[in-house]
């Protein structure tokens, strides 16, 4: 695994402009679908709770990711700033994916976020749910 970067930008206090920066970041690198690439926005000792999941640290968020996206076939996702302040984001995200049996979902729910000086998150607090869609309904393709 390579290291996090020492200062991860843009750096709180967030003001609206660099918190639709770092949304955008998200949003680009959880598209990639790449675990590690995700992984390294997040502190050594991030906690998180996602869904009914309590993860800590970087490696646990890398083996959830990798486990998801094995699920979680052909994954698209949008994330919209809700709000900030400070050194917190609060955002409202959708995305769209199918499970192995060719069932498409649509997953949308919101994320708080708590960042660190250096710019990487500290914490994370999603909810989400999830709505069996036809393929013709996909908005995000």
């Amino acid at each position: 695994m390579t290291d996090a970067p020492a200062v991860r930008p843009p750096l709180p206090p967030f003001t609206e402009e660099s918190a639709r920066l770092k949304v955008q970041a998200a949003e680009d690198a959880w598209n990639s679908r790449d675990p590690e690439r995700v992984a390294l926005a997040y502190t050594g000792d991030s906690v998180w709770r996602n869904r009914d999941r309590f993860l800590t640290g970087r490696a646990e968020i890398r083996a959830f990711l990798a486990d998801k996206w094995e699920r979680e076939l052909d994954y698209r996702l949008r994330k919209e700033l809700w709000a900030f302040t400070g050194n917190r984001i609060s955002v409202r995200f959708e995305y769209e994916w199918h499970d192995a049996a060719g069932q498409w979902w649509r997953s949308h729910g919101n994320e708080q976020w708590e960042f660190a000086e250096d710019g990487l998150m500290r914490r994370r607090e999603a909810s989400v749910n999830d709505v069996p869609i036809a393929a013709e309904d996909r908005r995000l393709a």
